[in-house]
């Protein structure tokens, strides 16, 4: 089986209640049976420090990320990547099995 790359947004009092969220919602939307290619394969995150990103786009910071098969976020077995973006808000990104 092959990869994708995700980008998913989601909310929450803090970055597991948001980053549970988003995994179930991608659950919910594309099933839980494996190979979904989406957050629904990942069961944990590594955040990327607000310093790291500093005034870079959140998703264009993501991107570059990916581009650069950056260690922290570059396997589909591995942690998604999470950004934060604003008050609640985060972005989970990164390569998940297809």
């Amino acid at each position: 089986m092959g990869a994708h790359t995700f980008f998913t947004r989601a909310n929450g009092e803090d970055v597991k209640s948001a980053f549970s969220d988003a995994v179930e919602d991608a659950q919910y939307h594309y099933g839980q049976g494996g190979y979904t290619g989406t957050i629904a394969e990942k069961t944990s995150f590594t955040r990327i420090p607000d310093d790291e990103v500093g005034d870079t786009d959140p998703a264009e910071y993501a991107s570059q990320l990916i581009d650069e098969q950056d260690s922290r976020i570059d396997s589909k077995w591995g942690p998604a990547g999470c950004i934060h973006v604003e008050e609640d808000t985060y972005l989970f990104f990164g390569w998940a099995s297809a």
